[in-house]
């Protein structure tokens, strides 16, 4: 799960029992009559992860007063969310490894992958129905955005429009529209004043984008299996990121040949590791942290418009703490 730093002690004892009980609901809701549905749709959940969705989901909750039971379910709601993009990201990505284990593609095959992540947006409706109708059109919303993101992904950026731009509205829809719908989840169904749960919105998409640029760093900068995934991954795919659009835009005479191996999947592993050694040497990686770091920033500014309080130094921990991890 995910570990915050610098926590008031009363904000931090009541995240760890609110989480508690989001873990309890997000095991026992999966659980249906098909045994081999039951270990497929749990085997992320066991692999642990950061739960830092519901994390931000309970964080909001704190700017309101009420509804504790459907603040814990919209948590998981954003959790099987989370985890079933997960199980169809390793299928388009044909990853082998995932939260440090073996991912369900490798497992099972893609078609289990794929249909476990629809149990899971099914179960994920399940919760939503006794959450009221706002709630289920923002989920509803929130999907629509995270395909679109990965159909934009998939096509690539249209003539005329700056690639890095593209990479950005990309993964404000495929990152930054779950985290902004989490943190939403939490103000709205704890009744928090409208202003909180607006400006609470755009600092989780915010947030969200950081988080995303942050993890693309530390897909190049990270050793093998440090942070449960293999490192290199979006580099066979062929999925350009922050540090590799970075490179490409610089377009110095010496990088030709790191830019020409950019150009497509990387099937060879020996060629993955030499690329992964001149990426880690590259000014853009460096470039890549700060721009993350300036996102960060940027969440920090609008933070601003919270009252000042102990969740909203949480939150001003947490923008440091997502951009500087190394997993």
């Amino acid at each position: 799960m995910a570990k915050l730093p610098d926590l008031a002690p009363e904000i931090e004892q009541d995240l760890t029992r609110r989480l508690d009980l989001v873990e309890k609901l997000l095991f026992s809701h999966v659980e249906g009559e098909y045994p081999f549905v039951n270990e497929t749709s749990r085997h992320l959940i066991v692999a642990g992860g950061k739960r830092l969705r519901p994390v931000l989901t309970l964080l909001a909750a704190n700017y309101g007063s009420t509804g504790e039971r459907q603040v814990i379910e919209a948590a998981v709601v954003c959790e099987l969310t989370h985890l079933a993009t997960l199980y169809h990201d390793d299928v388009m990505d044909e990853a082998p490894l995932r939260r440090g284990v073996e991912s369900a593609n490798e497992r099972w095959g893609n078609a289990v992958a794929i249909l476990t992540g629809d149990y899971l947006f099914a179960k994920a409706s399940d919760l939503l129905a006794d959450l009221g109708p706002e709630a289920v059109r923002l989920q509803a919303r929130t999907f629509e955005r995270l395909v679109i993101g990965q159909i934009k992904e998939t096509q690539g950026p249209q003539n005329g429009v700056d690639p890095l731009e593209h990479y950005i509205s990309v993964i404000a829809d495929k990152t930054g529209s779950l985290f902004g719908t989490s943190i939403r989840f939490g103000a709205l169904l704890s009744g928090a004043p409208t202003q909180v749960v607006e400006a609470l919105t755009t600092f989780g998409e915010e947030i969200g984008i950081a988080f995303q640029l942050a993890d693309d760093v530390i897909d190049i900068a990270s050793q093998t299996n440090e942070s449960g995934k293999t490192p290199g991954t979006d580099l066979r795919e062929g999925v350009p990121t922050l540090v590799t659009l970075l490179v490409q835009k610089a377009n110095r005479p010496e990088d030709q040949k790191l830019i020409a191996s950019l150009a497509a999947p990387i099937s060879d592993e020996s060629e993955v590791a030499e690329v992964l050694t001149s990426l880690r040497a590259h000014p853009a990686l460096e470039d890549a942290r700060t721009i993350a770091l300036q996102y960060a920033e940027n969440s920090r500014k609008l933070l601003s418009l919270l009252p000042v309080n102990e969740t909203t130094s949480a939150f001003l921990t947490l923008c440091d703490s997502l951009v500087t991890r190394s997993s």
